[in-house]
């Protein structure tokens, strides 16, 4: 039997799951180049256009966080720099760099593509 109180749970059941998932194209820093290019390849200027945005949104948002890291280094003392908390925080930034450029490597695949194609390409600089 179908209750007002089941279709709510299940309603905002979907809801969550788009916050947690999200909808549209995500942006993959493990996908291989030559498959980024064949796809680059296949879409047209709207797809090229969504999936560059979403390239984008991930790598200002892994730069906020190395930016966070680097606030933090600056706190800690300079006697302190070689312990464990320090690594640490050296090891995520260094961790972060390398998202960052593998992501980036990708937007460009993407952004060169629609461009190439003729598509809008502004406010999709980094």
């Amino acid at each position: 039997m179908v209750t007002t109180r089941s279709i709510g749970f299940h309603c905002l059941l979907a809801l969550c799951s788009l916050t947690v998932l999200g909808c549209g194209e995500k942006a993959d820093e493990n996908k291989p180049i030559a498959d980024v290019k064949a796809e680059a390849e296949q879409m047209n200027t709207k797809e090229l256009r969504a999936t560059a945005l979403a390239y984008k949104k991930a790598i200002m948002a892994k730069q906020k966080d190395v930016e966070k890291l680097a606030a933090k280094l600056k706190e800690i003392p300079v006697t302190e720099m070689l312990g464990a908390k320090a690594k640490k925080l050296k090891a995520d930034s260094n961790s972060l760099n390398k998202s960052i450029s593998a992501l980036t490597e990708r937007f460009r695949i993407y952004y060169n593509k629609l461009k190439e194609k003729g598509g809008d390409v502004s406010g999709l600089e980094l």
